[in-house]
């Protein structure tokens, strides 16, 4: 079912963080969200599943507020992946993956679900090992087999290649297509454009608290729209990446 956002805006403090924002994520869509630092990304995501209240607007998931879901149910249809992987107590990496599976009742399947999970991300060498020793980039890898646990339709997934090698980071990259080829939803908070634009769907890009574009990658990512939104002036290939970035002066 699709989740689709009309109309949020918040402020924090003396600043209106979004103003205005509308997108929607349906299955089978690898949808990225960029923008620069503090443009509001994260916080989108987070009023998306539900755990930050907007000031005007709604979430509606399916033909249902996403407020009027009761917690169990709204964690079975949606998954998320914090910028900040968390790490209760002295866990394994496989317990903290198994954690996916609050959302359902206990059954058979548990096992053979995480272990698929783990494995998706190249996890099972470490299966066993506490999270308190795991490197930043193994937690996160652990942080996404938790959201695969859950086997939910639709992935939210804030900065999810970060502390990745660039190996680790390609897998992600090949798994988030291919789960939305099998026709999960995915919506991905990311700097990482060089290396995720060519594997998304679409890209919506934040700038001044608004959608400034969503689109088509090869449309949005435009030289133009990286110099409004990200201030550098973008030169490289034909096609739309890669590219070489350079800061722009300011007043340019």
């Amino acid at each position: 079912m699709k989740l689709a956002a009309t109309g949020l805006a918040i402020q924090l403090g003396e600043r209106r963080l979004l103003i205005d924002v509308s997108l929607a994520i349906a299955p089978g869509e690898l949808v990225l969200v960029a923008g620069r630092n503090g443009s509001g990304k994260s916080t989108l995501l987070r009023m998306l599943l539900g755990a930050q209240r907007a000031d005007q607007g709604q979430v509606l998931l399916g033909a249902r507020a996403l407020c009027d879901w009761p917690a169990r149910e709204r964690a079975r249809q949606v998954a998320f992946v914090p910028q900040q992987p968390d790490c209760p107590f002295d866990f394994r990496a496989r317990e903290l993956v198994a954690m996916g599976r609050h959302p359902h009742d206990p059954g058979e399947r548990d096992a053979v679900v995480i272990h698929a999970a783990m494995r998706a991300v190249d996890a099972d060498a470490f299966a066993d090992r506490p999270v308190t020793s795991l490197s930043g980039g193994e937690l996160r890898r652990v942080a996404v087999a938790r959201a695969l646990a859950t086997e939910a339709p639709l992935l939210l997934l804030d900065e999810p290649t970060s502390n990745l090698d660039l190996e680790h980071a390609l897998i992600l990259a090949g798994l988030m297509q291919r789960l939305a080829r099998e026709g999960r939803g995915l919506l991905v908070a990311t700097h990482d454009l060089n290396l995720l634009a060519p594997f998304a769907d679409r890209v919506v890009l934040l700038h001044d608290g608004r959608v400034h574009a969503d689109g088509a990658p090869v449309e949005v990512l435009s030289a133009a729209n990286f110099a409004t939104v990200f201030r550098v002036t973008a030169s490289g290939s034909a096609g739309y990446f890669p590219r070489t970035f350079t800061r722009r002066e300011q007043g340019n």
